[in-house]
């Protein structure tokens, strides 16, 4: 029993993604049947609402193929950079709550970005400053910086050889 909750702890955020997922995919399945529904309605109101209906989706199969993909290519990212020994360590100071103190995380995170500065073209650099973002709370830089680093790792070829 032991092994398996130790297993369950470590995939815990792969099991929240995987239940989120089936449950999207279980919407658009429903939204998609609704508008092949409306569509062979005779009515030509049912018709244009079905047609507008069918783009949700469309719109929500690319944007969770998107996201899934996303989230295995940073996933992919994270482990060359355990390999290498690359990964920032989380040193930072903590309130008793657990929440790491912003002005420990903006101390760290000017190391970080001129390690990004110096090598603009490396995406371990760009997933560092990531993690950085993320750790002082500007969730939108974060995501940026991840998917710069997405791209460079692509191009890169890491991403064919691992």
């Amino acid at each position: 029993m032991k092994p398996f909750l130790g297993w369950l702890k470590t995939n815990r955020t792969k099991i929240w993604v995987g239940a989120v997922t089936l449950l999207l995919v279980f919407y658009l399945v429903v939204s998609l049947q609704r508008s092949v529904l409306l569509l062979s309605d005779p009515e030509p109101v049912a018709k244009a609402i079905g047609a507008a209906y069918l783009v949700l989706p469309v719109i929500g199969a690319w944007a969770l193929i998107r996201e899934l993909l996303f989230g295995a290519r940073t996933e992919q990212m994270a482990r060359v950079l355990e390999a290498e020994g690359g990964l920032p360590e989380d040193n930072l100071a903590r309130t008793p709550a657990g929440r790491i103190i912003r002005a420990a995380a903006d101390q760290e995170f000017e190391k970080y970005r001129a390690e990004t500065e110096a090598a603009p073209n490396d995406w371990r650099s760009w997933f560092r400053l990531s993690c950085a973002y993320d750790a002082s709370g500007d969730r939108k830089r974060a995501r940026s910086s991840m998917r710069d680093a997405v791209r460079l790792f692509r191009a890169s070829g890491d991403a064919v050889a691992r």
